[in-house]
């Protein structure tokens, strides 16, 4: 018994998505890709630096597990105010009307990632940005922010 094993790609050039603006009139959007944004030469344009590039994937190890503990609204809260002074838990949970146990587990996350260091005074914690890199990545995004506002 013979089978075909052919595959035939699936067309987007018509499909459109049906949605509606404000007025209620109906709003078509091509979903086929722009011309600019498809390669039209189907080989490897990166072949004579491939090695240097598959090399610069490992930089990247870890890096998704640090923007997943930024993505955090808390955490990104937390790190904003640590930005601005060094807090123990009692006044991180005050500032964001939480529990001081729900703001301890965040704060535990972002130690976990190096973003924040702790030092005791007594039986109180205190904690601040781990280092100036930190300070960069939180001044970097709020300047970014508030360009496109």
């Amino acid at each position: 018994m013979a089978h075909s094993s052919a595959v035939t790609p699936r067309s987007t050039a018509s499909r459109t998505t049906a949605a509606s603006d404000s007025t209620g009139a109906p709003a078509t959007a091509p979903t086929k890709a722009s011309e600019a944004d498809l390669c039209g030469v189907y080989s490897l344009s990166c072949a004579g630096s491939e090695v240097e590039l598959r090399a610069k994937l490992d930089e990247a190890a870890g890096l998704s597990e640090l923007f997943r503990v930024l993505a955090d609204e808390t955490r990104t809260r937390i790190l904003y105010l640590l930005s601005e002074q060094e807090l123990c838990v009692c006044d991180l949970a005050h500032l964001l009307d939480m529990t001081a146990p729900a703001v301890s587990h965040h704060l535990r996350l972002l130690r976990m990632t190096r973003l924040v260091r702790s030092r005791r005074e007594g039986k109180q914690v205190f904690y601040t940005l781990n280092d100036e890199h930190v300070l960069t990545i939180i001044r970097t995004a709020q300047e970014h922010y508030q360009e496109e506002s």
